[in-house]
């Protein structure tokens, strides 16, 4: 009975600590929510990569004081972090023009099209859109513009800033948003005389900020002229990374193509088969969950984006061809049970990836560990 009481009083406590807990995050959030808006004021974004360093290292310090597990209180001050991300996300981005012009965005009903608006408002430019049934509406939509930008699917974008070039001026600044940089860089170039500069998010429209989110720049023309637009997407928050059109898109065969394809196969595959997907989850370790939840999450979303995408260049098809043909080799060792071969390839393979392979093997494990603790 004594221990019972013993447990009841130190249960009691427990609660009382986690309720001071949740007021002094929702302090810290409000507190954040404050320092933005005089942030906005001051005109700096709403990201500092320094300001971020500086407080996890100095909070690690004083966690280690404590003896505090390591990495705990990492944990907590990133989610903390994000979650104050996400709070800036609403009015707290100045803008990067003295005199901004009216921004238009073309396609601009679209997942990415919404994203880009909401961000443009949010940092005081006015924003117009122009959508497929809007082209009777073309001329004024264009008049006064100072920046167009094309967010539409990639089979139409060529032909799009075809018939968008007789409403530019010569100030007009260009910019496209497609996966790919060559040809929409390449037709963006011979339309229009004035500023051009190719973009590509590396992110989803279901995206609630640019923190830390890559966004690629490609050089077309006057890069001058381009520059605020490239710092109202770091005020946002956003790592930018200035590359090539031809070697931007080697990339994305890679990184895009290959991967959503071989995504696309395995999850038509299960669809085949069709295995209790509740009983493979039950069955799952925290990594098959992620993977299996990587596959869900293709999709569940836009299936003309994916085939877009993955169908947007021959170079994307002849890689995928090369590596659906690598693929009988591999299927030989396992049927001939040839494990000698196997694990050649494998030394193989892990020599490509050098000490990065420890690297994701450290990093992949705390993410799977905070996916264990999200696990009901």
């Amino acid at each position: 009975m004594e221990i019972t009481h013993k447990l009841g009083a130190l249960r009691e406590q427990i609660d009382g600590v986690d309720k001071n807990l949740i007021e002094l995050i929702a302090l810290r959030l409000k507190l954040v929510k404050e320092a933005a808006e005089v942030k906005k004021d001051l005109g700096s974004g709403t990201f500092n990569p320094e300001r971020e360093r500086f407080l996890l290292k100095s909070r690690h310090d004083l966690a280690a004081k404590y003896d505090l597990p390591d990495g705990l209180i990492e944990d907590i001050l990133k989610r903390l972090l994000r979650e104050s991300y996400r709070q800036g996300g609403i009015g707290v981005f100045p803008c990067a023009q003295k005199e901004a012009k009216p921004v238009l965005i073309v396609g601009g009903n679209g997942g990415m099209g919404k994203l880009l608006r909401s961000f443009f408002k949010n940092s005081g430019y006015e924003v117009r859109i122009l959508d497929k049934n809007d082209w009777a509406d073309a001329e004024s939509l264009f008049s006064g513009v100072g920046t167009v930008i094309v967010s539409v699917p990639i089979d139409v974008t060529a032909k799009t800033i075809e018939i968008i070039s007789r409403y530019l001026t010569v100030d007009t600044v260009l910019a496209d948003v497609t996966s790919v940089k060559t040809g929409p860089v390449n037709a963006m170039l011979k339309a229009h005389s004035g500023p051009v500069i190719g973009l590509h998010p590396m992110f989803g429209p279901d995206t609630y900020s640019f923190v830390k989110q890559v966004v690629v720049c490609v050089e077309g023309r006057m890069p001058d002229k381009c520059e605020f637009l490239v710092n109202q997407l770091k005020i946002w928050g956003a790592n930018i990374c200035t590359c090539k059109a031809q070697d931007h898109d080697r990339a994305m065969s890679i990184i895009q193509a290959l991967r959503h394809f071989t995504t696309y196969c395995y999850g038509v595959f299960l669809a085949k088969i069709n295995p209790d997907l509740q009983n493979i989850l039950n069955l799952s370790s925290p990594i098959y969950r992620l993977e299996i939840e990587m596959v869900g999450r293709l999709f569940a979303q836009d299936p003309h984006l994916y085939a877009d995408i993955i169908m947007s260049s021959k170079d994307n098809a002849d890689l995928i061809k090369e590596y659906v043909s690598s693929l009988k080799s591999e299927l030989d060792i396992v049927l001939s049970q040839n494990k000698e071969e196997f694990i050649k390839r494998f030394y193989f393979a892990r020599s490509y990836f050098g000490e990065s392979a420890q690297s994701f093997l450290k990093e992949s494990a705390k993410l799977l560990a905070k996916m264990q603790d999200d696990r009901s």
